[in-house]
């Protein structure tokens, strides 16, 4: 019932910011928990932040805390990661998730996912 295009992704340096933006079909997005995750390499996909439908709680992995930002932006159909203070260690491919009602950091919880959107940061 739900479709997700993220896009945003891109190369830049250690030290720049990027947007990412994933938008979302449907007439009752509020409804969803929305989360970003990301996938490098050789390891398993695991969560970056969530966010609840309303947007009044949002999560955050430790090792982005303080760095990166999640938002969404609910008459747009639109979720947001502004992701500042880019290291290496963050590239990956980044994906977003919806699922219906309250957040979570398990990717196995999530419904619906976008196609990606490949991050890479440079040294």
């Amino acid at each position: 019932q739900v479709q997700l295009v993220e896009s945003g992704g891109g190369l830049v340096q250690a030290g720049d910011s990027l947007r990412l933006s994933c938008t979302a079909s449907g007439r009752t997005f509020s409804s969803y928990a929305m989360g970003w995750f990301r996938q490098a390499p050789g390891k398993e996909r695991s969560a970056v932040a969530t966010i609840s439908g309303s947007g009044g709680s949002t999560y955050y992995t430790n090792s982005v805390k303080g760095r990166f930002t999640i938002s969404r932006d609910n008459a747009k159909n639109t979720v947001y990661l502004q992701m500042n203070s880019l290291k290496p260690e963050d590239t990956a491919v980044y994906y977003c998730a919806a699922r219906y009602g309250s957040t979570s950091y398990v990717s196995g919880r999530y419904d619906y996912w976008g196609q990606g959107t490949q991050v890479t940061v440079s040294s």
